[in-house]
């Protein structure tokens, strides 16, 4: 009989961010397959855990997930952490989860800290709807294509980035998006834990010399794709069009209004 894969999440910075059912998981398993074992190591320390560790991490996973899965066949149950939040979130995991479900194991989630999703909550911003992009591609092609897309989001974008390269990612939002409203988020559940929020501009002066993690929540909420026309289009139909796109209601009718040249009132009460 296999045995089964564990996805925990795991604090992403504050130690005492950690499930009771995590710490009996990590406790019971055979092995725990961690993205950096003496980052883990401090982790498993704190809470007197000992156990085998096997280094798991985006340059050995093609490697490792065939041997992980092997013992997971044998009937071994492992443990998969990355250095902090939740494993497959821009962080191994992904790849030994697709392997598990072709081979029929049993995959099973330890919920805990996931970084984005504590930014998003504090964020100010709306919640309703996101994308989230993790780490922006390097290559200028494909990063050019990726802001391209965002564009046509109109809902909150979250995305992640190292210290060294956040004033570029800033510089490159401000070409590419505008000077939006933004929050940046730095070094959740820390000493030095700080939500900075202003135009994408403002941002840029603010944090001329990052330290830490970082997290970029962009507000393109209120972001509009015109179409060819519209104006021309009932009310209804206009509101379908605008809907699709995720703005709320009271945007869209600021929208119509804007588009048949009359006051907000008037489209209002034709919803009422």
């Amino acid at each position: 009989m296999s045995g089964k894969i564990y996805l925990v999440a795991t604090p992403i910075g504050n130690l005492e961010d950690i499930t009771f059912r995590a710490i009996r998981v990590l406790e019971e398993v055979d092995l725990i397959a961690a993205e950096d074992t003496r980052h883990t190591l401090k982790l498993l320390n704190h809470y007197h855990i000992s156990k085998p560790l096997i280094s798991y991490h985006r340059h050995n996973e093609e490697i490792k997930t065939e041997i992980l899965i092997e013992k997971v066949l044998k009937g071994e149950n492992i443990a998969i952490v990355t250095d902090a939040g939740t494993p497959g979130i821009s962080d191994p995991g992904e790849e030994i989860v697709k392997e598990a479900v072709k081979q029929g194991i049993s995959i099973i989630p330890i919920p805990g800290a996931c970084a984005f999703i504590n930014a998003l909550i504090c964020s100010g911003i709306n919640t309703k709807q996101f994308s989230f992009y993790g780490f922006l591609p390097v290559n200028k092609k494909l990063r050019k294509s990726t802001f391209e897309k965002m564009l046509k989001e109109s809902k909150t974008v979250i995305l992640y980035e190292a210290p060294h390269k956040l004033q570029k990612t800033l510089i490159d939002i401000l070409e590419n998006i505008g000077d939006i409203q933004a929050v940046v988020a730095k070094e959740l559940t820390k000493m030095h834990e700080q939500f900075l929020r202003g135009n994408i501009s403002q941002l840029i002066e603010k944090l001329n010399e990052p330290k830490g993690e970082y997290i970029i929540l962009l507000d393109l909420n209120s972001i509009v794709i015109e179409e060819e026309g519209i104006e021309n289009k009932s009310v209804e139909e206009q509101y379908e069009f605008y809907q699709k796109q995720g703005l709320e209601k009271k945007e869209i009718i600021k929208q119509i209004a804007k588009n048949k040249k009359v006051a907000k009132n008037e489209i209002y009460q034709l919803f009422l």
